[in-house]
């Protein structure tokens, strides 16, 4: 087995299709922002913190999303996308992103996505709600 699947990530499986290639014959840089979103949303639902959400006050909301391509990605493939989280602060976090191709075996895209909380009632930010910050901190990589 990988290295990749050792590491503590939440890990979402995506399949690549036909249509998400480009011209030049491999997968379209704006699908990785797809994928991240789906690896996104996985990481909510394997913790649970997708049921913690579902509080209409608090939301998640992008600031930023980056991708970084190491290695083109054909179809047919499949990607491992492992999710983990950095810099948890109180009102913010970094959820990072690493993409192994089955068939390269191979990491070929690494993210990741600046996220801050939004009270929706109020329009502001807010901080990470004690529950939500429990979960975030069992996923963080990096810390000392």
């Amino acid at each position: 087995m990988h290295e990749f699947f050792e590491k503590p990530f939440v890990n979402t499986k995506v399949n690549v299709v036909w249509g998400e290639m480009d011209a030049l014959g491999h997968v379209n840089n704006v699908s990785y922002f797809r994928y991240f979103e789906t690896a996104r949303i996985d990481f909510l639902k394997q913790t649970g913190l997708l049921s913690i959400l579902s509080e209409p006050s608090h939301s998640p909301v992008l600031r930023d999303t980056y991708a970084q391509y190491k290695r083109p990605v054909t179809f047919p493939d499949t990607l491992h996308i492992g999710s983990y989280i950095t810099d948890i602060k109180e009102d913010r976090f970094t959820m990072c992103y690493e993409a192994f191709s089955e068939s390269q075996q191979a990491i070929c895209t690494m993210g990741y996505a600046n996220v801050v909380m939004f009270n929706m009632k109020t329009g502001q930010k807010t901080a990470i709600p004690d529950n939500m910050l429990d979960i975030l901190k069992q996923y963080e990589i990096g810390k000392s």
